[in-house]
């Protein structure tokens, strides 16, 4: 199973967004239980993040970072992912990179969370029939861009399901 380390949203960012989950949702598209998950930016990916890795985490200069999410993306073509882009800013890329840094001894890092080949992104709907893209689209394409606060860091434990807030965060 996969471990990260991901970014999480100031409230007005994870409301707005579970918002969207849940219009999504009301469609039949997307998440079922949009309760159950929380809004975030994934930074770092491994197969087995290590404590000590836990520990220099925790250790990483951190600042609440301005962020803006924006339009629409797709990933994938069988079973696509819609997500919301977040516009890249010279701040987050630093702070990226930073984590990439202390994650990178880890094994099973895949390729794409490289700095330089990450995509920053929210994840709106996973697993989104192919003939039903277009009403996922259409359901929160009108939606404008809007600006949301990094506020913490913490770590997701995939197999065991769970959360460490490793900075900040609520």
């Amino acid at each position: 199973m996969v471990q990260s380390v991901e970014l999480l949203l100031d409230e007005g960012g994870e409301a707005e967004i579970r918002r969207q989950w849940a219009v999504l949702a009301e469609a039949g598209l997307g998440n079922r239980h949009p309760g159950t998950a929380r809004p975030h930016i994934t930074v770092a990916v491994a197969r087995e993040i290590w404590p000590r890795i836990d520990h220099a985490l925790e250790r990483l200069a951190f600042e609440p970072l301005p962020i803006r999410l924006g339009g629409l993306l797709v990933f994938g073509a069988r079973r696509p992912i819609l997500v919301r882009a977040v516009v890249v800013t010279a701040d987050l890329l630093a702070l990226h990179r930073r984590v990439s840094e202390v994650v990178s001894p880890c094994p099973g890092v895949p390729a794409t969370m490289a700095p330089g080949a990450w995509t920053p992104h929210v994840t709106l709907a996973r697993r989104v029939p192919p003939e039903r893209l277009g009403d996922a689209v259409r359901t929160v394409a009108a939606d404008t861009d809007f600006r949301s606060l990094i506020v913490g860091i913490r770590r997701w434990d995939g197999e065991a399901r769970q959360e460490r807030i490793v900075i900040g965060g609520r």
